[in-house]
């Protein structure tokens, strides 16, 4: 199951979802609630909307299947390790997680992360919008090595981001439920996402069979956020991950 980002579509794998699937896995990409539609109606969702969607299309996969990977990107990755702090103590325990540049930390002096200042001015225009400059995006003329092909919104979503900030804290705090088997991947230099956030998912996880991978892409005219949509490195990046989720589990932590 491959979960998006914020504010993107499923378009993001349209890559590795092949490759999954030319690997024998059956490929499951959900669209989250008021993604890829109306960006109006969008402004007027939330993250719980968003998880509760998730994790009743997840509970049908796990009930369907006997084996269940996830992997996220951004926010999907956020997902996903709140997937594993739901779940991995359960019945319905995935098999393995992957996440791709996950933030679990927004603005945190006491880290070092500091993502975007605005923040805290937003807070007060969600009382009056709940968004500004609200449009569609289908691909960027502008962009290169894949990142031209991005779809999803632009513009600035003030009370759905502000939900998804929030939900941050929770995701960091439990992850010390995450015990299955976790794959997390970040660029150095993520513009997007600050790579600190990896440190902590690597320091805070309980996972049984731990595995990490720091990128370092070069100079492109993209924010090495969405790696698996960069033709740099999609292929290479996709080949580690199945080797991850092929393999059998390990009981060391694992430095990849």
């Amino acid at each position: 199951m491959l979960v998006h980002g914020f504010p993107s579509t499923p378009s993001v794998y349209h890559y590795s979802a092949e490759r999954f699937h030319e690997a024998g896995l059956d490929v499951y990409a959900p669209l989250l609630p008021g993604f890829g539609t109306d960006p109006k109606q969008f402004a007027h969702t939330t993250f719980t909307q968003w998880f509760d969607y998730l994790c009743r299309y997840y509970e049908n996969l796990r009930n369907e299947y006997e084996t269940l990977y996830v992997l996220g990107i951004s926010m999907g990755g956020m997902m996903t390790l709140k997937l594993g702090e739901t779940y991995c103590q359960s019945t319905l325990s995935p098999d393995k997680l992957v996440t791709i540049a996950a933030p679990v930390v927004y603005n945190s002096v006491r880290d070092g992360i500091i993502t975007d200042w605005k923040q805290y001015i937003t807070r007060t225009l969600g009382l009056f919008t709940p968004s500004i400059g609200a449009h569609v995006v289908k691909g960027n003329p502008k962009g290169e090595d894949g990142n031209e092909y991005w779809f999803g919104y632009g513009g600035l979503f003030i009370r759905p981001g502000m939900s998804l900030v929030h939900a941050m804290k929770s995701v960091r705090r439990d992850l010390g439920k995450i015990t299955c088997p976790l794959f997390s991947i970040h660029d150095v230099n993520d513009q997007t996402v600050p790579f600190k956030n990896l440190k902590i998912i690597e320091k805070e996880q309980r996972s049984s069979d731990f595995h990490i991978l720091e990128t370092e892409m070069g100079n492109y005219n993209h924010s090495r956020h969405a790696l698996l949509l960069y033709r740099s490195i999609q292929q290479s990046l996709t080949d580690t991950i199945l080797e991850f989720l092929l393999e059998k589990e390990t009981t060391d932590h694992a430095q990849t």
